[in-house]
């Protein structure tokens, strides 16, 4: 049973401190706050745990979400765009992308509303009527999520304002830390989260947060802050060692089939370590998890095809780079992560004879339901073999901002109809298999490159077809950061992750450059951090002297 979280009851939670600047200061003072639910609430049981649940709620802001996946996967060396929709700024790195794009305020402020629940839960669980068990517990969980959300803050914007406590008031009185003092902050909430947390693989009311995923949060934080100005000696070490935790002492394991991974009736699985969870309940599931509309390529204007709800409604966002095509994905006999990770066929839903083909080995189709209307071999297959299939061949040269292979990872066949947006399939924001690179990465960084090559293999078997995990494994000799980017791009393909790995690596400029034509003469190393939305200057006291732009914005 999945613990729901409490979006609406603790809205008057959220941070006052970040409020538009559209009102004069008397506008302010005059302002009243209105809400059904008393300030003495959250003392209750039943409150202090609503409280605790809201915290969580915020996530569903960033994982997956449109902003989201524009803020990870867009501007990177596996991902351009498709034929439709905006903010593409974000892949461009050009003039579009300004501190006043909306989705940069969308991040901040949700993620500061879910900061600030975190604060107000720890600093009243003294006065709580529960047990002390349950407030230690809570407390822990809340400080969990508040180092996860001052992570991604600074991970896309930098130095941030650093609240530890609750803010009640309006404020506007803001300041940007340092990126030292946020890490510091952000293990000290982990490592003292940890003794409190549950030490098990899945949590007794699951889908909270448990030390295995602090543990797997904190191998993360280390290994940026070692590639970071704050780095100490130390960094990759501890990275190692919380990794390794997650891997040993617990009861993880990775799933036999790596397309079972993303099995949407098996989401509670031996794999998951933190999940954020949406639900096929309209009245709680706020937006739903989106990602299924937005790698989809326009497969429902094409000849023998509708839109229907299995193949998902089609967006046209994430179209995968030829680097990531035809490098990252090059092995396609030993390693099943192609063929698991994109859809290459299918399947007549729309019957009849059609001169609309895209296939230039045929000037017309005709098809039956169940027949094959459209299949992707992945390679460029000669006209004339194309001319004898029965149905259309997209092959490479003919990929475009419209045709292009889909990542099927976050398709959503249990939506009620085909243009239903909001998702009910839980995000994996953890997993085992990312513990395991995080692990390797750690170990190489460390000289331990036997190490490493053993923790990277125990991915690349599970990936391996039938009979090939052998043919799989690297040697010592190969195990590099060329193979790790590698191989992390092929297990985590969309997973938003991409963009604040190479960050972390510090060459997303290089590899843009190198692979993403699109963006290669804008991306500069200012695009390592994003605009502060425009919104947060105007609101601040003093401000852009008081709360400076990041540079180059």
């Amino acid at each position: 049973m999945k613990f729901k979280y409490i979006k609406k009851s603790y809205k008057y939670i959220g941070l006052m401190a970040f409020m538009l600047m559209g009102q004069s200061c008397s506008d302010l003072l005059d302002e009243k706050v209105i809400s059904s639910i008393g300030n003495d609430y959250m003392n209750t049981p039943k409150g202090f745990e609503d409280a605790a649940k809201s915290a969580y709620s915020s996530l569903r802001n960033y994982y997956g979400t449109q902003q989201g996946i524009t803020m990870t996967e867009f501007g990177t060396d596996l991902y351009a765009t498709g034929a439709d929709g905006g903010y593409k700024g974000f892949h461009f790195y050009d003039a579009q992308l300004q501190p006043t794009v909306d989705y940069l305020a969308t991040i901040w402020d949700e993620t500061y509303r879910g900061i600030n629940v975190c604060n107000a839960v720890i600093e009243r669980a003294p006065a709580a009527t529960v047990s002390d068990a349950i407030k230690k517990l809570r407390v822990a969980e809340m400080k969990f999520l508040r180092a996860h959300y001052y992570f991604l803050l600074m991970q896309q914007y930098g130095g941030v304002d650093l609240r530890l406590t609750e803010t009640i008031l309006p404020t506007k009185k803001t300041s940007r830390a340092p990126e030292s003092e946020i890490y510091k902050q952000i293990i000290s909430d982990l490592e003292s989260a940890l003794p409190d947390l549950e030490a098990k693989s899945k949590a007794t009311d699951y889908g909270r947060a448990t030390k295995p995923a602090a543990e797997h949060l904190l191998a993360m934080v280390y290994l940026a802050k070692g590639n970071s100005t704050s780095k100490a000696a130390d960094d990759y070490s501890k990275a190692a060692t919380y990794a390794s935790s997650v891997i040993n002492n617990y009861t993880f394991k990775l799933l036999p089939d790596f397309a079972s991974v993303f099995d949407q009736a098996n989401q509670m699985h031996d794999e998951v370590v933190f999940a954020v969870q949406y639900t096929m309940d309209p009245l709680t599931n706020g937006t739903g998890n989106s990602l299924h509309l937005y790698f989809g390529m326009q497969y429902d204007v094409q000849a023998g095809m509708v839109r229907d709800i299995l193949n998902g409604r089609p967006f046209k966002r994430m179209r995968p780079t030829k680097y990531c095509l035809e490098t990252v994905f090059a092995d396609r006999v030993n390693d099943s992560r192609y063929k698991k990770t994109f859809k290459d066929t299918w399947i007549c839903n729309n019957p009849g004879k059609f001169t609309n083909v895209f296939d230039n080995s045929k000037s017309e189709v005709t098809f039956k339901a169940g027949d094959t209307t459209i299949f992707i071999p992945g390679y460029e297959m000669p006209l004339a073999e194309r001319a004898k299939k029965p149905y259309q061949v997209l092959v490479p040269s003919r990929y475009d901002e419209a045709l292009f292979p889909t990542n099927r990872k976050f398709l959503d066949p249990l939506r009620p109809d085909r243009t239903y947006e909001p998702g009910s399939r839980d995000y994996m924001c953890f997993r085992l298999a990312d513990t395991y690179l995080l692990l390797a990465e750690a170990q190489l960084l460390t000289g331990k490159v036997k190490e490493a090559t053993d923790a990277i293999n125990m991915v690349r078997r599970r990936a391996a077809f039938p009979g090939k995990a052998a043919a799989m494994e690297i040697k010592q000799a190969n195990m590099n950061m060329e193979m790790l980017m590698e191989e992390r791009g092929r297990e985590l393909l969309g997973e938003q992750i991409r963009w604040m790995d190479l960050k972390r690596w510090g060459n997303l400029v290089e590899r843009v450059q190198k692979y993403n034509p699109q963006a290669a003469p804008n991306v500069k190393p200012i695009h390592l951090l994003r605009p502060i939305p425009q919104t947060q200057i105007d609101r601040t006291e003093g401000g852009a002297a008081a709360f400076p732009q990041n540079p180059g914005y």
